[in-house]
């Protein structure tokens, strides 16, 4: 016994001491009552220091997994639980997937991340569209972690409010009244990033009674068809102009089925997956028609600070002006730093006094330390500074890519103003699942666009294609090669 002992990391040797012998103990390979080797003799039969055996001996006391005798030693104490089903010689297995309710099942059905492609090292991989993480400055954000912990470290350390970090809810009031909202009769909710707010605003909206519906762009967000289908709802799907939602179709389906919608979600700004941004005469009507058939709108903020070129154009919930039809959910995950899970929904106050008690039932509050470091961030005056040397880097690789497609890809219609993506749209005999198979083969791999469309069999020929953490060059050499292979299924 006890030749077993590995040191493992950067581990204190005294705390993996201590956890090796608890394992013995837990396992049944020291028994109750049991006396442990002397601090001396287990020094040396596992290759530590006297003193690192001793402070072992201390923790594992103060877990109660030993007892002490004065004068005689270490003993094991009596456990109480451990391994009593095998000792019986009956081991209980429950068959845990004929145990999975129906939300279980879809949520496994749906997950894009599980029904992936695991690449190859070295794959290029235009899949994500998360920021690039060479473009984080730790040293502000060191400085913003140092700075708040000084200020209230011990508080931020305690539970937080349901409602959220008032220091960063006001801060956030704020810079959403800039980009024009009229926050008279609003307020503010802080959440786990987007997706967490995003289903507690559905799961307060879903009708009791009947199975919601939504309507929403053709094609979305994936997260967003995902969770509106495990929240009971219907989709139905409005296609997309080069300016936006098709506004003669949403008004034509609105007229058809009125009275049958529960709630709008639409992405106005650099659209997932399409990089459009809805036109401002656009935004208006939409608005307009909405708003006359009592449909409250899911507004979601994704990527909207990452414009590259034009005018500032203001989001749903500053052109409803002081309507209160709009909730607003924002983040910064795709801007800043998306390890920081800080999201925020901006509504109607009486619709925000419901979602804190679901929040507060569900998770109780979001992270303060995440929530206090976001805002000493921001009130540092470090947000511009970052968001500009992003713009600069991805406008460049949007312009790189861009570029790189329309030579290597012409037969493909492109679409996106902005963000961290390009869709493609390839004529009808491209089958983007195909497509990706010969990619795949060839190092490198994109998402196909029919994740992102309504119905089953929609979207084969279309692809999303984010390039913002991969480099110039595999940007090059990574669409050259789906270019060559999609030439192929061009021929056939």
């Amino acid at each position: 016994m006890f030749q077993d002992f590995k040191l493992v990391g950067d581990r204190p040797v005294a705390i993996q001491v201590k956890e090796y012998v608890k394992r013995l103990i837990i396992k049944g390979a020291l028994q109750a009552d049991q006396k442990l080797p002397s601090t001396r003799e287990m020094s040396s039969l596992l290759k530590v220091s006297r003193n690192t055996v001793i402070a072992a001996y201390e923790g594992l006391e103060d877990d109660g997994f030993t007892y002490a005798i004065p004068g005689k030693g270490s003993y094991v104490t009596t456990m109480v639980g451990h391994l009593a089903a095998n000792n019986g010689g009956t081991v209980s297995q429950i068959d845990w997937k004929a145990r999975m309710n129906e939300y279980a099942l879809s949520a496994a059905e749906l997950d894009m991340m599980k029904q992936g492609i695991r690449a190859k090292k070295g794959t290029i991989s235009f899949t994500s569209i998360a920021p690039d993480e060479q473009l984080f400055d730790l040293g502000d954000v060191r400085r913003a972690f140092m700075d708040r912990m000084a200020i209230e470290g011990q508080v931020l350390l305690n539970y937080g409010y349901a409602k959220g970090y008032k220091p960063l809810i006001m801060y956030l009031m704020r810079y959403m009244e800039n980009k024009g909202v009229d926050l008279r009769g609003k307020d503010m909710l802080i959440t786990n990033g987007f997706t967490e707010g995003f289903d507690i605003v559905l799961s307060a909206l879903r009708p009791s009674a009947r199975r919601g519906a939504a309507i929403c762009e053709n094609p979305t967000h994936h997260t967003a068809i995902k969770n509106l289908k495990l929240q009971g709802f219907e989709i139905t799907g409005i296609p997309m102009e080069i300016d936006g939602i098709d506004v003669e179709q949403l008004e034509a389906v609105l007229y058809k089925q009125r009275n049958s919608f529960d709630l709008a979600y639409l992405t106005p700004s650099y659209h997932n997956p399409t990089g459009i941004v809805m036109s401002p005469a656009k935004r208006s009507a939409v608005m307009k028609l909405l708003m006359q058939y009592q449909i409250p709108v899911i507004e979601d903020g994704f990527n909207e600070e990452l414009r590259y070129s034009g005018a500032h154009v203001a989001p749903l919930i500053a052109t409803a002006g002081q309507g209160n039809g709009v909730i607003y959910i924002g983040s910064f995950s795709k801007v800043l730093f998306p390890g920081l899970r800080v999201g925020w929904v901006l509504g109607d106050k009486a619709l925000i006094d419901n979602l804190e008690s679901i929040k507060r039932a569900r998770t109780i509050h979001t992270s303060t330390i995440d929530q206090s470091i976001l805002y000493q961030y921001l009130l540092n005056g470090n947000f511009d500074k970052y968001v500009k040397k992003a713009r600069m880097e991805y406008k460049r690789k949007y312009e790189l890519t861009k570029a790189c497609c329309e030579a290597h890809l012409p037969e493909a219609q492109l679409s996106g103003d902005g963000g961290l993506h390009l869709f493609l749209t390839f004529p009808s005999d491209v089958n983007t699942h195909m497509l990706l198979e010969a990619c795949t083969e060839q190092g490198v791999i994109f998402t196909p666009g029919d994740k992102f469309f309504i119905h089953e069999g929609t979207g084969t020929n279309t692809l999303r294609l984010g390039f913002s953490r991969v480099t110039d060059e595999n940007i090059e050499r990574g669409i050259q090669i789906i270019g060559k292979q999609a030439r192929r299924f061009l021929r056939k």
